[in-house]
């Protein structure tokens, strides 16, 4: 499988399932999202990349920007572009003034990049034909392992409580201000994609 068409898609969140963490990935103006399974780190990657949280220390993804930006490029945009034997391709597009420069990744590490650079997304069509599901079916509200969502020096829940982990509260507050923004500008589609979220959360 492989399409050179691609749509504009988003980060929709992060849900966990009994099958293990996903990212879904929503394309623009859709009723479906595309999960794709991913680890425990990554998921808290994005997670953290979602909720702009600042780290003490630079994470992996964050040392990679860092590095990105001290070759005076940044991350152009993201594509998922494959989809193999339920394995799925991605390619992350770094834009220099030398030019662009297509380098292979997994689709986790792609996306992480992707929420922390505010880089384009965007999905092969035939994956999301082939792959998608009805937005209707998501029905797990995303949770992330507590004592697992930042290093050892930040961001580590109480596991004793059922305390929100910090990470996914901040998203929450995050998004709760674009709803307010939205409502206020009477984008009411805007709003609408945001309190989905928002339930989710």
């Amino acid at each position: 499988m492989g399409s050179n068409t691609f749509v504009r898609a988003d980060v929709w969140t992060v849900a966990q399932t009994d099958q293990g963490n996903v990212v879904l990935v929503r394309p623009k103006e859709s009723d479906v999202v595309v999960p794709i399974f991913i680890g425990q780190l990554e998921t808290q990657s994005i997670l953290i990349g979602l909720g702009h949280v600042e780290m003490p220390r630079p994470l992996t993804h964050d040392l990679l920007m860092s590095v990105i930006h001290a070759m005076e490029a940044d991350v152009a945009r993201v594509e998922i572009r494959d989809l193999r034997d339920r394995t799925f391709y991605a390619n992350v597009v770094i834009k220099s003034l030398d030019g662009e420069i297509t380098i292979d990744a997994r689709p986790s590490d792609a996306l992480a990049l992707a929420v922390r650079s505010h880089a384009e997304v965007y999905i092969a069509e035939d994956i999301v034909e082939s792959a998608g599901v009805p937005v209707d079916m998501i029905r797990e509200a995303p949770t992330v392992d507590e004592s697992r969502v930042a290093d050892d020096t930040a961001l580590r829940a109480d596991t004793s409580t059922e305390s929100v982990p910090p990470v996914i509260a901040a998203e929450r507050d995050r998004l709760r201000r674009e709803l307010e923004e939205a409502v206020a500008a009477e984008d009411y589609e805007r709003a609408a994609a945001i309190r989905d979220r928002l339930k989710l959360l």
